[in-house]
């Protein structure tokens, strides 16, 4: 089954005119920026002042606006006869708070939400801009216009098809700037749809041909593993946790080199929790967990994101994306709680809990990593625990490391891309709580969670510097707000890439 024909994301182009000298567009929109003694018109309000004859702070008293991200005004253009753009039918005046990233990257996000369905857009947000905002506010409009559907009249609303980011002084020297934001934005869109696909389309075979197509397109390489070689080389806790499903499970492993420097290139590697749909096997969830399971796949699709984007940004270190699939079903064929699996390379688990099954598969394609890959980092993003929306909600995702160096990188990159983590400890007296009587460890240690759950994964990272990002409080969004839409989120698809563009992204990692 074929997914339904989707919205596509805006067009976005720069210009050094003023937004109101822009032809041919619907909608002229200002920033409005919020100061102590009250709102002030930014970039571009001038001239359009001249354009209107008229005084925007009139409207700006009307509606009681501040300037603070989130709030913006329209006044429809009545008669755009007198006016150089005859076509305009729109102004639009656009909070920015004090213009820093974060402020127009949500700016950017209203705009796209206040501005859908029409044709063209120029705005002279950009104007406040250095790259970082620049970057940020095209991730935004971007974003802002996400959409997925599985309608059959189609979608119920479409993006702005066009953005002039208008009165660049800079604007043709700006354009690679621009290039690598859309990479990124898109490579987050890629990870929400990916995570929105239902479960009865999106298995595990389903993924592994959505892989082979983005190894294709980003010439990479690529290898997968079905069941019954999954079997014969040892994966335990991959084909543990899909034995019951219809659908077998998948490993699939992906592999980009940079195109200078291959050779001496240091290796990262990236691991995406896969699980396609999680029942919590026979410790099976309650209805209501169950409706967002379709999305527990979030970190397999964020590393695909990555992957397929890594060229495109010119990373400059290789690295290989590994995508352990699987269902978590219920049937004859369940894993039942006390079961002990053998992981890849021989350590053991004893199951207690068969809702614990993300750090299973986890643990097969860390280990597989360490013994076959010879990596100098390793990182796995994971819808993982409930623990970690209970320590830190649903705006901030959870970040453990080995290494210090690899923590500060990471955070930074994140605040960079507005995906924060927050750097969680990992706590060695917690150790006890993984032990188990009968294997190498148990699967469900128990509270604290998110700490215990990623105790249990570091046994597998080798003593290499390791990063978990326990994502699972920032994976689906409860509410349209700022960037992110309804549902799920692609959390850390664009942290990962504003990592791995940088120059040299493992420094200071021994």
């Amino acid at each position: 089954m074929g997914l339904p024909v989707q919205v596509s994301p805006p067009q976005v182009d720069l210009s050094d005119l003023a937004p109101s000298a822009v032809p041919n567009v619907d909608v002229v929109a200002v920033p409005v920026l919020a100061d102590e003694h009250g709102p002030t018109l930014g970039p571009g309000s001038a001239e359009l002042v001249d354009e209107l004859g008229e005084d925007l702070f009139a409207l700006l008293d009307a509606a009681s606006m501040t300037g603070k991200v989130g709030e913006a005004v329209d006044r429809v253009v009545l008669d755009s006869s007198g006016l150089s753009n005859t076509g305009l039918r729109e102004v639009l005046l656009v909070g920015v708070g004090a213009g820093t990233s974060d402020d127009l990257r949500r700016a950017g996000a209203v705009l796209a939400r206040r501005t859908r369905g029409r044709v063209s857009v120029a705005t002279s947000l950009g104007a406040l801009c250095d790259d970082g905002g620049l970057r940020a506010l095209v991730e935004g409009i971007v974003l802002g216009s996400f959409e997925f559907h599985w309608r059959s009249g189609g979608a119920q609303t479409k993006p702005v098809e066009r953005v002039v980011l208008a009165g660049l002084v800079d604007a043709d020297a700006r354009k690679d700037v621009l290039a690598r934001a859309l990479v990124v934005a898109r490579a987050g869109w890629s990870a929400r749809t990916l995570a929105l696909v239902p479960s009865n389309v999106k298995n595990p075979a389903w993924m592994a041909e959505q892989a082979a197509e983005v190894a294709a397109s980003a010439q990479l390489g690529i290898k997968t593993w079905d069941e019954k070689a999954l079997a014969a080389d040892g994966f335990g806790g991959i084909l543990g946790v899909g034995q019951a499903s219809a659908s077998p499970p998948r490993l699939v492993r992906l592999d980009y080199s940079p195109r200078r420097g291959a050779r001496k290139a240091r290796h990262v590697v990236l691991v995406g929790k896969g699980i396609t749909f999680d029942s919590g096997g026979l410790s099976i969830k309650p209805r209501d967990a169950m409706m967002t399971m379709k999305r527990d796949m979030t970190g397999a699709g964020v590393v695909l994101s990555v992957l397929g984007a890594l060229r495109e940004v010119d990373c400059p270190v290789r690295v290989t994306g590994l995508l352990p699939l699987a269902e978590n079903a219920v049937g004859g064929r369940s894993m039942r709680p006390g079961d002990v699996i053998t992981h890849y390379g021989g350590r053991t688990t004893e199951v207690t809990n068969t809702d614990a099954e993300g750090r299973l598969v986890l643990g097969d394609a860390l280990a597989y990593a360490v013994a076959e890959l010879e990596p100098d980092v390793l990182v796995d993003v994971a819808t993982l625990t409930g623990a970690i929306k209970t320590a830190l909600g649903q705006r901030t995702g959870g970040l453990f490391a080995t290494d210090d160096a690899l923590a500060g990188t990471l955070r930074a990159a994140s605040l960079s891309a507005g995906e924060p983590l927050w750097r969680m400890p990992l706590v060695a007296d917690y150790e006890e709580r993984i032990a188990s009587k009968v294997a190498d460890a148990d699967n469900a240690g128990g509270v604290p969670g998110a700490i215990t759950a990623a105790l249990f994964l570091q046994h597998f990272t080798g003593g290499l510097p390791w990063a978990h990002l326990d994502i699972a409080s920032v994976g689906d969004s409860p509410s349209d707000e700022f960037e992110y839409t309804k549902g799920a989120t692609g959390f850390g698809a664009r942290a990962l890439l504003h990592w791995l563009e940088q120059r040299e992204p493992l420094a200071g990692v021994v």
